[in-house]
Protein backbone atom coordinates (compact mmCIF):
# COMPACT_ATOMS: atom_id res chain seq x y z
CA UNK A 1 0.00 0.00 0.00
CA UNK A 2 2.47 2.33 1.07
CA UNK A 3 4.31 1.61 -2.34
CA UNK A 4 1.82 1.77 -4.53
CA UNK A 5 1.06 5.72 -2.91
CA UNK A 6 4.84 6.50 -3.09
CA UNK A 7 4.75 5.38 -6.87
CA UNK A 8 1.49 7.95 -7.54
CA UNK A 9 2.84 10.75 -5.56
CA UNK A 10 6.16 10.35 -7.16
CA UNK A 11 4.14 10.34 -10.96
CA UNK A 12 2.62 13.36 -9.69
CA UNK A 13 5.30 14.98 -8.91
CA UNK A 14 7.02 14.26 -12.40
CA UNK A 15 3.73 15.51 -14.22
CA UNK A 16 3.35 18.75 -11.85
CA UNK A 17 5.31 21.66 -13.65
CA UNK A 18 3.37 20.58 -16.66
CA UNK A 19 -0.01 21.27 -14.86
CA UNK A 20 1.37 24.37 -13.02
CA UNK A 21 2.26 25.23 -16.59
CA UNK A 22 -1.21 24.61 -17.76
CA UNK A 23 -3.50 26.08 -15.12
CA UNK A 24 -1.08 29.36 -15.16
CA UNK A 25 -0.78 30.39 -19.12
CA UNK A 26 -3.68 28.27 -20.19
CA UNK A 27 -6.76 27.75 -18.08
CA UNK A 28 -6.33 31.10 -16.12
CA UNK A 29 -6.30 32.81 -18.81
CA UNK A 30 -9.67 31.18 -20.61
CA UNK A 31 -11.75 31.51 -16.87
CA UNK A 32 -10.52 35.03 -17.11
CA UNK A 33 -11.29 36.26 -20.19
CA UNK A 34 -14.50 34.50 -19.75
CA UNK A 35 -14.99 36.51 -16.98
CA UNK A 36 -14.03 39.70 -18.97
CA UNK A 37 -16.58 39.07 -21.21
CA UNK A 38 -19.02 39.00 -18.91
CA UNK A 39 -18.24 42.42 -18.11
CA UNK A 40 -18.54 45.92 -19.62
CA UNK A 41 -14.49 45.90 -19.44
CA UNK A 42 -13.14 49.08 -20.56
CA UNK A 43 -9.12 49.31 -20.36
CA UNK A 44 -9.27 52.47 -18.69
CA UNK A 45 -11.41 52.40 -15.91
CA UNK A 46 -11.33 50.55 -12.69
CA UNK A 47 -15.07 49.79 -12.59
CA UNK A 48 -16.49 47.09 -14.54
CA UNK A 49 -20.42 46.77 -14.68
CA UNK A 50 -21.23 43.22 -14.94
CA UNK A 51 -23.39 43.06 -18.36
CA UNK A 52 -24.16 39.40 -18.39
CA UNK A 53 -24.53 38.01 -22.32
CA UNK A 54 -24.83 41.26 -23.46
CA UNK A 55 -21.53 41.12 -25.54
CA UNK A 56 -22.10 38.02 -26.82
CA UNK A 57 -25.84 39.26 -27.28
CA UNK A 58 -24.76 42.15 -29.33
CA UNK A 59 -22.25 40.10 -31.47
CA UNK A 60 -25.32 37.90 -32.64
CA UNK A 61 -27.77 41.24 -33.33
CA UNK A 62 -27.25 42.60 -36.99
CA UNK A 63 -27.21 46.46 -37.07
CA UNK A 64 -25.14 46.92 -34.23
CA UNK A 65 -20.87 47.60 -34.39
CA UNK A 66 -20.25 44.61 -32.81
CA UNK A 67 -21.60 42.38 -35.29
CA UNK A 68 -20.92 43.73 -37.92
CA UNK A 69 -16.81 43.68 -37.40
CA UNK A 70 -17.12 40.36 -36.09
CA UNK A 71 -18.71 39.40 -39.09
CA UNK A 72 -17.08 40.50 -41.62
CA UNK A 73 -13.90 40.07 -39.94
CA UNK A 74 -14.57 36.10 -40.06
CA UNK A 75 -15.81 36.24 -43.51
CA UNK A 76 -12.37 37.38 -44.53
CA UNK A 77 -10.56 34.94 -42.35
CA UNK A 78 -12.94 32.04 -43.94
CA UNK A 79 -12.15 33.33 -47.15
CA UNK A 80 -8.26 32.94 -45.89
CA UNK A 81 -8.99 29.53 -44.57
CA UNK A 82 -10.63 28.17 -48.17
CA UNK A 83 -7.67 29.41 -49.86
CA UNK A 84 -4.84 28.07 -47.66
CA UNK A 85 -5.72 24.99 -46.27
CA UNK A 86 -5.89 23.28 -49.50
CA UNK A 87 -2.69 24.53 -50.41
CA UNK A 88 -0.99 23.88 -47.23
CA UNK A 89 -2.28 20.21 -47.34
CA UNK A 90 -1.09 19.71 -50.99
CA UNK A 91 2.13 21.32 -51.24
CA UNK A 92 3.41 19.87 -47.61
CA UNK A 93 2.46 16.70 -49.15
CA UNK A 94 4.07 17.05 -52.24
CA UNK A 95 7.49 18.68 -50.97
CA UNK A 96 7.09 15.42 -48.58
CA UNK A 97 7.10 13.17 -51.36
CA UNK A 98 9.56 14.81 -53.78
CA UNK A 99 12.66 14.91 -50.53
CA UNK A 100 11.30 11.33 -49.58
CA UNK A 101 12.55 9.98 -53.08
CA UNK A 102 15.71 11.80 -52.69
CA UNK A 103 18.81 9.80 -51.63
CA UNK A 104 18.79 9.54 -47.92
CA UNK A 105 22.63 11.47 -48.17
CA UNK A 106 20.79 14.52 -49.36
CA UNK A 107 17.47 14.48 -47.52
CA UNK A 108 18.73 15.95 -44.52
CA UNK A 109 19.58 19.17 -46.49
CA UNK A 110 16.36 19.51 -48.65
CA UNK A 111 14.29 19.19 -44.99
CA UNK A 112 16.15 21.62 -43.41
CA UNK A 113 15.77 23.98 -46.31
CA UNK A 114 12.75 24.15 -46.53
CA UNK A 115 11.95 24.33 -42.92
CA UNK A 116 14.07 26.74 -42.07
CA UNK A 117 11.58 29.86 -42.92
CA UNK A 118 9.80 28.12 -40.14
CA UNK A 119 12.15 29.02 -37.15
CA UNK A 120 11.78 32.92 -38.58
CA UNK A 121 9.57 35.10 -36.24
CA UNK A 122 6.78 37.11 -37.72
CA UNK A 123 8.76 40.28 -37.51
CA UNK A 124 11.68 38.70 -39.76
CA UNK A 125 9.43 37.12 -42.41
CA UNK A 126 7.24 40.38 -43.04
CA UNK A 127 10.54 42.53 -43.66
CA UNK A 128 11.41 39.40 -46.32
CA UNK A 129 8.26 39.76 -47.84
CA UNK A 130 7.94 43.19 -48.28
CA UNK A 131 11.04 43.84 -49.87
CA UNK A 132 9.83 41.27 -52.24
CA UNK A 133 6.41 42.60 -52.78
CA UNK A 134 7.00 46.04 -52.35
CA UNK A 135 5.12 48.04 -55.43
CA UNK A 136 7.88 50.66 -56.13
CA UNK A 137 11.05 49.21 -55.38
CA UNK A 138 10.20 45.26 -54.46
CA UNK A 139 12.19 42.81 -55.89
CA UNK A 140 9.43 41.01 -57.78
CA UNK A 141 8.22 44.31 -59.42
CA UNK A 142 12.00 45.22 -60.21
CA UNK A 143 12.81 41.94 -62.08
CA UNK A 144 9.27 42.32 -64.09
CA UNK A 145 10.38 45.87 -64.91
CA UNK A 146 13.50 44.49 -66.53
CA UNK A 147 11.39 42.29 -68.64
CA UNK A 148 9.38 44.99 -69.86
CA UNK A 149 6.22 43.91 -67.69
CA UNK A 150 4.20 46.38 -65.31
CA UNK A 151 4.84 46.45 -61.83
CA UNK A 152 1.88 44.53 -59.66
CA UNK A 153 0.46 46.21 -56.82
CA UNK A 154 0.88 43.15 -54.55
CA UNK A 155 0.24 44.51 -51.78
CA UNK A 156 -2.32 47.18 -52.69
CA UNK A 157 -4.61 45.96 -54.79
CA UNK A 158 -7.36 43.07 -54.51
CA UNK A 159 -6.52 39.68 -55.67
CA UNK A 160 -2.84 40.46 -55.93
CA UNK A 161 -2.97 41.16 -51.50
CA UNK A 162 -4.41 37.78 -51.28
CA UNK A 163 -2.10 36.01 -53.23
CA UNK A 164 0.76 37.82 -51.44
CA UNK A 165 -0.81 36.74 -48.21
CA UNK A 166 -0.74 32.44 -49.37
CA UNK A 167 2.28 32.85 -50.87
CA UNK A 168 3.82 34.45 -47.84
CA UNK A 169 1.65 31.84 -45.50
CA UNK A 170 3.24 28.93 -47.81
CA UNK A 171 6.68 30.23 -47.71
CA UNK A 172 6.61 30.55 -43.96
CA UNK A 173 4.75 27.88 -42.35
CA UNK A 174 5.17 24.64 -45.11
CA UNK A 175 8.30 23.32 -43.61
CA UNK A 176 6.23 22.23 -40.42
CA UNK A 177 3.22 20.51 -42.82
CA UNK A 178 6.41 18.62 -44.73
CA UNK A 179 8.18 17.49 -41.91
CA UNK A 180 5.19 15.66 -40.52
CA UNK A 181 4.38 14.16 -43.91
CA UNK A 182 8.00 12.89 -44.65
CA UNK A 183 7.70 11.62 -40.62
CA UNK A 184 4.15 9.57 -41.94
CA UNK A 185 5.96 8.27 -44.95
CA UNK A 186 8.52 6.93 -43.49
CA UNK A 187 6.53 4.93 -41.18
CA UNK A 188 5.09 3.27 -44.58
CA UNK A 189 6.21 -0.22 -44.60
CA UNK A 190 8.24 -0.94 -48.04
CA UNK A 191 6.69 -4.48 -48.17
CA UNK A 192 3.86 -2.95 -49.51
CA UNK A 193 4.79 -0.79 -52.12
CA UNK A 194 6.93 -4.31 -53.28
CA UNK A 195 3.98 -6.53 -53.58
CA UNK A 196 2.08 -3.67 -55.63
CA UNK A 197 5.23 -3.77 -57.94
CA UNK A 198 4.89 -7.39 -58.11
CA UNK A 199 1.33 -7.15 -59.21
CA UNK A 200 1.92 -4.44 -61.70
CA UNK A 201 0.75 -1.45 -59.58
CA UNK A 202 1.93 1.77 -61.55
CA UNK A 203 3.17 5.00 -59.67
CA UNK A 204 -0.40 6.64 -59.43
CA UNK A 205 -2.10 3.50 -58.21
CA UNK A 206 0.93 3.20 -55.45
CA UNK A 207 -0.34 6.41 -54.01
CA UNK A 208 -3.71 6.77 -53.93
CA UNK A 209 -4.12 2.61 -53.04
CA UNK A 210 -1.25 2.32 -50.45
CA UNK A 211 0.65 5.81 -49.26
CA UNK A 212 -2.53 7.97 -49.08
CA UNK A 213 -4.72 5.68 -46.66
CA UNK A 214 -1.41 5.04 -44.56
CA UNK A 215 -1.14 8.63 -44.30
CA UNK A 216 -4.90 9.40 -43.59
CA UNK A 217 -4.63 9.85 -40.11
CA UNK A 218 -1.41 12.32 -40.06
CA UNK A 219 -3.68 14.21 -43.15
CA UNK A 220 -6.31 14.60 -40.38
CA UNK A 221 -3.89 15.98 -38.19
CA UNK A 222 -2.39 18.24 -40.53
CA UNK A 223 -5.85 19.59 -41.95
CA UNK A 224 -6.95 20.44 -38.49
CA UNK A 225 -3.96 22.12 -37.28
CA UNK A 226 -3.70 24.00 -40.43
CA UNK A 227 -7.38 25.24 -40.14
CA UNK A 228 -7.12 26.24 -37.10
CA UNK A 229 -3.47 27.98 -37.21
CA UNK A 230 -5.06 29.69 -40.50
CA UNK A 231 -8.19 31.15 -38.63
CA UNK A 232 -5.86 32.62 -36.59
CA UNK A 233 -3.67 34.69 -39.03
CA UNK A 234 -2.71 37.65 -38.00
CA UNK A 235 0.78 38.70 -38.63
CA UNK A 236 0.77 38.31 -42.39
CA UNK A 237 -1.83 40.51 -43.23
CA UNK A 238 -1.09 43.09 -40.34
CA UNK A 239 2.16 43.52 -41.10
CA UNK A 240 1.86 42.92 -44.89
CA UNK A 241 -0.98 44.95 -45.79
CA UNK A 242 -2.50 46.16 -42.71
CA UNK A 243 -5.97 44.53 -43.47
CA UNK A 244 -6.44 46.54 -47.15
CA UNK A 245 -6.66 47.51 -49.62
CA UNK A 246 -9.81 48.84 -47.78
CA UNK A 247 -11.18 45.90 -45.26
CA UNK A 248 -10.46 43.53 -47.77
CA UNK A 249 -7.71 41.57 -46.06
CA UNK A 250 -8.42 42.65 -42.70
CA UNK A 251 -9.09 39.40 -40.59
CA UNK A 252 -11.06 38.44 -37.48
CA UNK A 253 -8.27 38.95 -34.94
CA UNK A 254 -7.14 42.32 -36.01
CA UNK A 255 -10.81 43.28 -35.29
CA UNK A 256 -10.65 41.77 -31.89
CA UNK A 257 -7.34 43.58 -31.25
CA UNK A 258 -8.58 46.89 -32.22
CA UNK A 259 -11.55 46.52 -30.13
CA UNK A 260 -9.48 45.93 -27.20
CA UNK A 261 -6.72 47.91 -27.88
CA UNK A 262 -7.83 51.02 -29.96
CA UNK A 263 -11.86 51.31 -29.09
CA UNK A 264 -10.46 49.76 -25.60
CA UNK A 265 -13.48 47.64 -25.08
CA UNK A 266 -12.05 44.55 -23.42
CA UNK A 267 -15.42 43.20 -22.68
CA UNK A 268 -16.84 42.83 -26.21
CA UNK A 269 -13.19 42.16 -27.48
CA UNK A 270 -12.80 38.59 -25.25
CA UNK A 271 -16.59 38.25 -26.35
CA UNK A 272 -15.15 38.14 -29.92
CA UNK A 273 -12.21 36.00 -28.95
CA UNK A 274 -14.29 32.98 -27.32
CA UNK A 275 -16.69 32.88 -30.34
CA UNK A 276 -14.40 32.58 -32.58
CA UNK A 277 -12.67 30.17 -30.68
CA UNK A 278 -15.97 28.02 -30.29
CA UNK A 279 -16.44 28.26 -34.04
CA UNK A 280 -12.61 26.79 -34.15
CA UNK A 281 -13.51 23.85 -32.14
CA UNK A 282 -16.36 23.14 -33.88
CA UNK A 283 -14.89 23.04 -37.21
CA UNK A 284 -12.07 20.93 -36.28
CA UNK A 285 -14.88 18.47 -34.34
CA UNK A 286 -16.83 18.28 -37.97
CA UNK A 287 -13.79 17.99 -39.80
CA UNK A 288 -12.51 14.94 -37.65
CA UNK A 289 -16.16 13.46 -37.56
CA UNK A 290 -16.43 13.39 -41.46
CA UNK A 291 -12.80 12.43 -41.90
CA UNK A 292 -12.52 10.08 -39.63
CA UNK A 293 -15.77 8.77 -40.37
CA UNK A 294 -14.38 7.76 -44.38
CA UNK A 295 -11.06 6.19 -42.62
CA UNK A 296 -12.01 2.43 -43.87
CA UNK A 297 -12.90 3.34 -47.31
CA UNK A 298 -9.55 3.64 -50.40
Amino acid sequence: MKTTFTSRLTSFLFILPYLAAFGIFLLFPILYGIYISLHNFELLSKEHEFVGLANYIHIFTPGTYIHDIFFRGLWVTAQFVLFSVPLLIVVGLALALLIHALPAKIRGLFRTFYFLPYALSASVMAVIWLMMFDTNAGFLNSMLTKLGIAGIPWLTDTPWAWISLIITTLWWTIGFNMIIFINALNEVPEDYYEAASIDGANAWHKFTKITLPSIRPVMLFVMITSTIASFNIYAQPFLLTRGGPGDTTKVLLINVLDQAFIRKEIGSASAMAIVMALLIIIISVVQFKLTNGRKGEV
